[in-house]
């Protein structure tokens, strides 16, 4: 799997974006999501990637923009420009596997908040949410609800197959809005939305990398 990071940042009405370039100070004017150009900043630390989410952009005349420190609660409810990491990639994206999602899930012990998501290697991970990170994790591609009863989590609910069937209807239209819009901890969507199964599946294995700068 081939990944990078840009960084994006987004006007809080969507009309405006710009790209951080590679010098890590300056901004160019873009369209959200972009396939990259050589002069952006193309980032594969993760760690490094991970700490401008969430970043208050402040608009400057020399650079563009000038990163701010990271917002608070109060500030997303403000108008402002707020930095986003946009996932590229550079090598084909997989079709979740069913039945490692089955797998993962009969693994799971009950009584636990499990948080179940789609990695961007488009494999099924079960994350024990007591104290974990959650907002601006970017391992998080696509992710379900936080469950800990018998009925959703654990060997029961793995045996359900009408509930597991349409989880993974529903994982897969997240994995194909992930791919198609490039964003990260992308929701289910509710299952009386889904288009038919074989729609996604089609989409998915149609989908295209990015060609490399």
């Amino acid at each position: 799997m081939k990944i990078f990071f840009t960084i994006d940042g987004l006007s809080a009405a969507g009309d405006q974006s710009w790209r951080l370039q590679s010098d890590l100070k300056s901004w160019r004017t873009s369209t959200y999501a972009e396939p990259t150009e050589h002069t952006d900043a193309q980032i594969t630390e993760w760690n490094t990637a991970e700490s401008w989410v969430g970043r208050r952009l402040k608009k400057d005349k020399e650079f563009g923009l000038i990163a701010k420190d990271k917002a608070g609660t109060f500030d997303f409810l403000m108008r402002g420009i707020f930095a986003h990491t946009v996932l590229h990639r550079l090598s084909a994206a997989p079709l979740p596997n069913k039945e490692q999602m089955l797998d993962v899930m009969a693994s799971l012990k009950p009584g636990t908040p499990w948080l179940l998501y789609l990695n961007p290697a488009g494999q099924f991970i079960a994350m024990d949410t007591h104290g974990a990170k959650i907002i601006g994790n970017l391992d998080i591609a696509v992710r379900g609800e936080i469950a800990s009863s018998e009925d959703y989590i654990g060997p029961k609910a793995a045996k359900n197959e009408t509930m597991m069937a349409s989880l993974y209807h529903q994982f897969i239209a997240g994995w194909w809005e992930h791919l198609s819009t490039a964003q990260m901890a992308v929701f289910i969507p509710d299952a009386e939305k889904l288009k038919e199964e074989s729609f996604y599946i089609e989409k998915i294995q149609g989908w295209q990398p990015e060609k490399s700068n």
